[in-house]
């Protein structure tokens, strides 16, 4: 059983980004996120294995599951604040932006 790469979803509003990504089935501890530079990696490796035994035979499973995904980030996200939780099968990191980024942009031009 291996695992296909999870669906991203991303949105924004002024305060920040939240990146959610399905992965079911996993523990908070499967994913490692990682920050290099302005590339935010999400990537998960887990092992698992199983053995059944029958009077016959013993067979044994291993079954390796792992994805990777990365992301640009972009310049106004905080990258010191960024949060990730794991709950209902549902991984969700939230990315907030800079101070200064959620200032208006509109800006008024004094006439010399």
């Amino acid at each position: 059983r291996t695992l296909s790469v999870p669906a991203v979803n991303i949105t924004e509003d002024n305060n920040e980004y939240q990146v959610t990504l399905a992965a079911p089935g996993m523990k908070k501890e499967d994913f490692k996120i990682d920050i290099e530079g302005n590339i935010l990696t999400i990537s998960s490796e887990k092992e698992e294995s199983k053995e059944e035994k029958d009077k016959k035979f013993t067979r044994k499973e291993y079954s390796y599951s792992s994805f990777s995904r990365s992301f640009t980030l972009p310049d106004e996200v905080n990258k010191e604040k960024i949060e990730a939780k794991y709950e209902n099968g549902v991984l969700k990191l939230v990315l907030p932006r800079k101070e200064d980024a959620k200032k208006n942009v509109s800006k008024q031009i004094a006439v010399k």
